[in-house]
């Protein structure tokens, strides 16, 4: 027997809400949980736009009783969402649809442009383009001298003008390459502007990760103080497997996740 949800909220833009949650169907003749059945096409909904950001829902009680399934499912099946950062719960304000996290597969490509691929509207604020001298991994990724002049260049990326990711780059550019100037990172990736100034880039190691945000990332990202971030570290090498770049970035979990496709071959 299948079940439609019928449950009136608040949508931006004056959308139909009972048209757009009777997409929703529940087979309880399925092996699948019932809260997972409806968590997933939940989830659908808000992947592809049909909750945007910002859309209200019914409390979890009128939802339970409207849809058939007992309040223990359906707070589950909103905590198994508000874990993947698709919901956010707030005491007065009632449960809500969160700016679509962003998931970038995992290859060799820039976030700038995963994003445009996604249609997320990227935007980059510099905060930083300078010469510094190299000290530590930096020297030591790079393959450089402890205190020869390498570019440093700090960066927040934001997607649909929501901050998303904290970007630190070290470069060591070949010589007679183009001059990287704010103006241009703001409107382009980094591995563009390299690739236009001839220097292209075609392996790289990186290691994910994750830690606690510090008080001045979770400021720059919006964040709470101690909230979860991702962490990535990539050194990237030219055709010749000289080191270019080793880029240390932070992204919001609550907003950003990383996937891979793994074979057993």
């Amino acid at each position: 027997m299948e079940y439609a949800l019928l449950v009136g909220a608040a949508v931006p833009g004056g959308v139909d809400m009972d048209a757009i949650l009777r997409r929703i169907t529940i087979d309880r003749g399925s092996p699948v949980p019932l809260y997972f059945q409806f968590a997933e096409q939940l989830e659908q909904l808000i992947e592809s736009g049909a909750l945007p950001p910002g859309t209200r829902l019914s409390n979890e009680v009128a939802m339970a009783d409207q849809f058939g399934l007992s309040r223990p499912t359906m707070r589950q099946a909103m905590q198994h969402l508000v874990n993947k950062g698709l919901l956010s719960r707030r005491r007065g304000v009632g449960t809500e649809v969160l700016t679509n996290r962003v998931h970038r597969r995992v290859q060799f490509t820039s976030l700038y442009e995963d994003l445009e691929r996604a249609r997320r509207h990227p935007r980059t604020e510099v905060l930083a383009l300078r010469t510094v001298p190299a000290r530590g991994e930096v020297a030591a990724a790079l393959r450089v001298e402890e205190g020869s002049d390498v570019l440093d260049v700090e960066r927040i990326r934001y997607a649909d003008d929501e901050p998303i990711a904290l970007l630190r780059n070290h470069l060591h550019l070949p010589a007679g390459s183009a001059e990287l100037t704010e103006e241009a990172l703001a409107g382009a990736s980094l591995y563009q502007l390299l690739r236009r100034a001839g220097t292209a880039l075609s392996t790289a190691d990186q290691t994910i990760g994750a830690r606690r945000a510090t008080a001045a990332e979770a400021g720059l990202l919006h964040e709470t103080r101690g909230a979860t971030l991702l962490t990535l570290v990539r050194t990237a090498y030219d055709d010749a497997g000289r080191p270019v770049e080793y880029g240390s970035h932070v992204y919001r979990a609550s907003r950003y996740s990383f996937e891979m496709t793994l074979s057993a071959r």
